[in-house]
């Protein structure tokens, strides 16, 4: 009887370890998930928004989404991002923010800088609230590196850009206003399709 006890304390030990360790244990590794952005991790958006909305942005590659492909009219890039706007007063829950850039391939700085105009659209979604630059006179990349992702597939690129907004996107009625005054992201685009 008593060795059918030691054996049976021994495996409830055993489990109860077990069990902790488990508990304990850090997280498995990364794994791939729908919605990741960058395949090799990193990926980002950050972006400092004044007015209708407040915030900080510092995404990272796992707690954003991203897309894009060319623009409509061949001319450029259309980029999207999309992650938690973070609550803002106590008990309120967290808004899924969506920002979509419009970038003109059309140089229009002399000289070496890099002036590349950019449409701007900031969506909060599920609450009906849009801003639009509506043009690309308001905000410019000032810096876009691009680089091929084979492993991804023909026409699919990283790309890595900085830039400002020097006048803030505006609701539909004109109220409301959004100045993100600076923004900088690195995410994939499809130029074999258009978002």
């Amino acid at each position: 009887m008593n060795s059918l006890h030691s054996r049976c304390a021994g495996v409830m030990l055993v489990g109860l370890a077990v069990a902790a360790c488990a508990g304990a244990a850090p997280p498995p590794a990364a794994v791939p998930v729908a919605g990741n952005c960058l395949a090799s991790g990193d990926g980002f958006l950050t972006a400092r928004l004044r007015g209708a909305l407040e915030a900080d942005i510092a995404w990272d590659n796992g707690a954003m989404s991203c897309e894009g492909g060319a623009r409509p009219d061949g001319r450029g890039i259309r980029a999207t991002f999309a992650g938690p706007l973070s609550a803002t007063q106590p008990g309120e829950a967290p808004r899924q923010l969506r920002l979509i850039f419009g970038i003109d391939l059309d140089d229009t700085a002399p000289g070496a800088a890099q002036v590349l105009p950019t449409n701007l659209t900031v969506i909060v979604e599920g609450e009906q609230l849009l801003f639009a630059t509506r043009g690309n006179a308001r905000c410019a990349v000032e810096n876009l590196e691009r680089r091929p992702l084979l492993a991804a597939g023909p026409g699919v690129e990283r790309i890595h850009a900085r830039g400002y907004c020097t006048s803030p996107a505006t609701d539909a009625s004109g109220a409301q206003r959004v100045l993100v005054s600076t923004f900088e992201f690195a995410g994939r685009v499809n130029l074999e399709t258009s978002p």
